[in-house]
Parts: structure tokens; C-alpha cells; sequence
């Protein structure tokens, strides 16, 4: 109970050296590859799901768009992976850091985005002003929808950031009074016990749409700028 509530996020060492790196090239190593001709069923139901994953994120794009979709697929695969291996227990999570997870969202938009400036600059530039906007407002108006341009990887970010430091949060707290109850209150640690195991059952489902979130967002930005 002494614990520090925000132990878990801290980035973990190794002989004082930084292991984050190791981390995040771990999940890799997770997904199962074939070199045969017949696959079992894990490796046919991994491709079933990429299929049908980058099928529905691809639908809306043009060829050149649907040249993101190894990139796109990767990152949704990375993304899911990392989170779900963090809900173990005294595992670390990257994406509860929010330099990641910038690290992550500028590049992809800003690539989005300079490719909508090298291939449909005058679409591009009018998103920055509507069609039919009053004079007086054209300023406030620019001024508005750069803002609004250049915070879109912020928001990125901080959307997944906050879900799953969110969740890892409340997970600990109920987890610590699931703790202190067994010592005083029988029927109300099998409760609470219950409660923590259907919150684990959501932070799953909240780990993958959070996933598909990031990676359905990026390939909206990457729709507008082709």
C-alpha cells in the first residue's frame, strides 16, 4: 500500500542503463512467422486478422495513399502488442509515455502532411479557409485551422497516453484495495475482486481499440493530404 501509485510508469534500468529500448523491440519477437506452405491455424488467423484490419482502413484510400498500408499495419500490430504486454503483472508499457507516443505521431503526420503539399497543394491550403468566409474572419479563421493542423499529433499522443495510464491507474488502485480488504472484509474482497477481474476484460478491449484508434487516425490524416 506504501507503494508509489506512478512506480509502474517509470522508464526501468538495467545496471543504470536505460532498458526501454530492449522493451520495444520485444514485441516483435511475439508474432509467429512460417516458412511452410501450409500454415497452422495461428499463423492463418494472424493473416486473417491483418486482412481484414488493413482492408478496412485502406478502403478509402487511393493508390498512392495505399502505399502506407506495410507502415500502417505494422503500427496498429506494434502498438496493440505493446499494450496488451504491458497489462502483466511488473511489466512496463511504453505507450504510458508520452515522448513515445509523440515520437510515434509527429513522423507519421508530418509525412501525411508534407505529401498533401507535394501532390494536392491547393486542396491542402484551402482547408485553411473555407469557402465563403467573411473577410473580416479570414485571419481569425487561418490562424484557427493552423492551430488546429499542428496540434493533431499532440492530440494523438496525449488520446493514448491518457487511456492507458488511465487504465493502469485504476487497475492499481482497485488491485491495492482488493489487498487491504482480504484482511477485514471477506465478501467485499470477492467483489471488489470481481470488479478488477471485468476492469481487466475492459482494459484488454480498451488496449486494441486504442490501437485502431492511433493507427484509423493516421490514416484519416494520411486520406486528406492524398
Amino acid at each position: 500500500m506504501n507503494e508509489n501509485l506512478f512506480a509502474s510508469f517509470i522508464a526501468p534500468t538495467i545496471l543504470g542503463l536505460p532498458a526501454a529500448v530492449l522493451i520495444i523491440l520485444f514485441p516483435p519477437l511475439l508474432i509467429p512467422t512460417s516458412k511452410y506452405l501450409i500454415n497452422n491455424r495461428l499463423i492463418t488467423t494472424q493473416q486473417w486478422l491483418i486482412k481484414l484490419t488493413s482492408k478496412q482502413m485502406m478502403t478509402m484510400h487511393n493508390t498512392k495513399g495505399r502505399t502506407w498500408s506495410l507502415m500502417l499495419v505494422s503500427l496498429i500490430i506494434f502498438i496493440a502488442t505493446t499494450n496488451l504486454l504491458g497489462l502483466l503483472p511488473y511489466s512496463f508499457t511504453p505507450t504510458t509515455q508520452l515522448s513515445m507516443n509523440l515520437a510515434m505521431a509527429i513522423p507519421l503526420w508530418a509525412g501525411a502532411v508534407i505529401m498533401g503539399f507535394r501532390s494536392k497543394i491547393k486542396n491542402t491550403l484551402a482547408h485553411f479557409l473555407p469557402q465563403g468566409t467573411p473577410t473580416p474572419l479570414i485571419p481569425m479563421l487561418v490562424i484557427i485551422e493552423t492551430i488546429s493542423l499542428l496540434i493533431q499529433p499532440m492530440a494523438l499522443a496525449v488520446r493514448l497516453t491518457a487511456n492507458i495510464t488511465a487504465g493502469h491507474l485504476l487497475m492499481h488502485l482497485i488491485g491495492s484495495a482488493t489487498l487491504a480488504m482480504s484482511t477485514i472484509n471477506l465478501p467485499s474482497t470477492l467483489i471488489i475482486f470481481t470488479i478488477l477481474i471485468l476492469l481487466t476484460i475492459l482494459e484488454i478491449a480498451v488496449a486494441l481499440i486504442q490501437a485502431y484508434v492511433f493507427t484509423l487516425l493516421v490514416s484519416l490524416y494520411l486520406h486528406d493530404n492524398t
